[in-house]
């Protein structure tokens, strides 16, 4: 369990993020407190604590645990928090471009509504983005002889935009959503590759599997996941996290996409500076590969490869 920390530590971040990360993992009664604060956090800012433990139909002492096990000291703290965020997110809603998206909403509702909550999406995830996991993971990447990317579903979208990334870079990188592939693939690597496997929920069998065989195999593991306390966080010795949220019409697997690829790109772009000279001539070598596959100038108004050579 993570330490308890103080008001001030957890008003930077939403603790909301922390909480919806951690729901699955709860014990019954303290999910039911989790509800009631994540159903009106603006409210249970002003409550006392024997008010949220009736509303969750519980006790104090399981709301006093709840808070312990998202990693807030006590109630007090937790009110501190909460009022802070909302405060935040109060300062940042010009509409009521918070709510969930409605059958009845207009396109132009929907527009603002989504165009929020993918906002929302990325600032949350860099809010709560654990710098030195991150830090650890880009040496990790940045040394190995082969990366290899697990996603399966709309991971696997994520998985092959990291693998083209570190390929255009020059870094030995495999992205694999067939689950005998990448069970195969997880049992030739060894101590100088990385295995990476992408799952919102943290429980895709597949890539979970896949994940474990690598780390039986001596390489380093790493997870992107929205719930660092799932079952693909067993397996890894790395756990990026996301903050990823679902609606109506948005569920995990849409919403985490976009939380998934700002994390990749902050990996990519820590990769990049590690090899920082060689990164460059390798983007702009394959820049200029595809160059006469476009047409006209290119956007910074240079001359193509071919014209250049004319």
């Amino acid at each position: 369990m993570a330490p308890a920390k103080s008001a001030s530590e957890i008003s930077e971040a939403s603790p909301l993020v922390r909480i919806r990360s951690l729901l699955p993992g709860l014990a019954r009664a303290e999910q039911r407190v989790a509800k009631v604060v994540l159903d009106n956090p603006q409210v249970v800012a002003h409550r006392s604590i024997t008010e949220v433990a009736e509303a969750a139909g519980t006790s104090e002492t399981t709301v006093t645990r709840f808070c312990k096990a998202i990693g807030v000291g006590g109630y007090p703290e937790l009110r501190i928090a909460l009022a802070a965020d909302t405060a935040r997110t109060a300062a940042r809603i010009d509409r009521d471009l918070g709510s969930d998206i409605a059958p009845t909403d207009d396109l132009s509702q929907v527009v603002g509504k989504v165009a929020f909550a993918d906002a929302r999406a990325v600032e949350e995830t860099a809010d709560q983005l654990d710098i030195a996991t991150l830090s650890a993971v880009v040496d990790a990447v940045a040394g190995a002889g082969r990366v290899d990317v697990y996603g399966v579903g709309a991971s696997a979208f994520v998985a092959a935009d990291l693998q083209q990334k570190l390929h255009r870079i020059g870094r030995v990188s495999f992205a694999w959503s067939d689950t005998h592939i990448m069970l195969t693939s997880a049992a030739v690597l060894g101590s100088s590759d990385v295995a990476f496997g992408i799952s919102h929920t943290g429980a895709t069998a597949d890539t979970v599997e896949a994940l474990r065989v690598a780390r039986e195999r001596g390489a380093t593991t790493v997870a992107l996941t929205n719930f660092p306390r799932s079952p693909i966080s067993e397996v890894a010795d790395h756990v990026l996290t996301t903050a990823a949220r679902e609606t109506t019409f948005r569920s995990g697997a849409m919403a985490s996409r976009i939380a998934q690829l700002t994390v990749i790109d902050c990996l990519f772009i820590g990769v990049a500076q590690k090899h920082l000279d060689s990164a460059r001539n390798a983007l702009e070598s394959t820049y200029e590969a595809v160059g006469g596959h476009r047409l006209g100038p290119r956007p910074d108004g240079r001359r193509k490869a071919r014209e250049a050579g004319k």
